[in-house]
């Protein structure tokens, strides 16, 4: 049985919300992958080993941090900017201090300026990996270990860049329920005892 006119369309309109949504839905994953893959919007890549090649040529490298409205942590590079050469691990540390009064869980995004370096910058360590919780008044150092990836000087427009500024930016998240199992354990040994 055929659809008449009136319904037809409704049918049709049906579809392409429907569609809109689907591609609405795919596109923040799809989105992320793409840059993963290659390094577009800043993103870094990651390695399980430094390079194999390190060129004489250097390049500067510039750690920038920020926190979310509202989050109490202080948080900084300890070095503002270091130089080495293209394809040499480089090790670099923030610093981060819990300065409320309860515990509190943070994750840090990232991203590499300019552009165009993002898919040459490659993380081998980082905090940025995991969730970092820290007690009230607790600070600590939090690593990561990089290099910039040879490639970057024949690339057709990565080979200009001689400055490249990593971000992050941390934010609250919730407390990994390990960490509220085990302080709920904690509660029920004070109350007994």
């Amino acid at each position: 049985m055929a659809l008449a006119g009136p319904q037809k369309t409704a049918a049709q309109l049906v579809g392409v919300v429907f569609m809109m949504g689907a591609l609405a839905w795919a596109s923040v994953p799809f989105y992320s992958w793409f840059c993963k893959v290659t390094g577009f919007g800043g993103e870094t890549s990651v390695s399980d080993t430094g390079s194999d090649v390190i060129l004489d040529e250097t390049i500067k490298i510039r750690f920038d941090a920020s926190i979310d409205r509202g989050f109490p942590w202080e948080f900084k590079p300890v070095e503002r900017e270091m130089e080495l050469r293209i394809g040499e691990t480089g090790l670099a540390f923030y610093e981060a201090t819990n300065t409320s009064d309860r515990p509190i869980a943070g994750t840090a995004t990232y991203n590499v300026a300019p552009f165009e370096a993002g898919g040459f910058f490659t993380k081998i360590d980082c905090f940025c990996f995991t969730e970092q919780v820290l007690q009230p008044g607790e600070s600590v150092l939090m690593p990561v270990t990089f290099y910039v990836d040879p490639e970057i000087t024949t690339d057709r427009d990565a080979k200009f860049v001689h400055r490249i500024t990593l971000s992050y930016t941390f934010y609250e998240t919730d407390m990994p329920e390990d960490y509220a199992a085990l302080n709920s354990d904690v509660t029920k040994d004070t109350d007994i005892n």
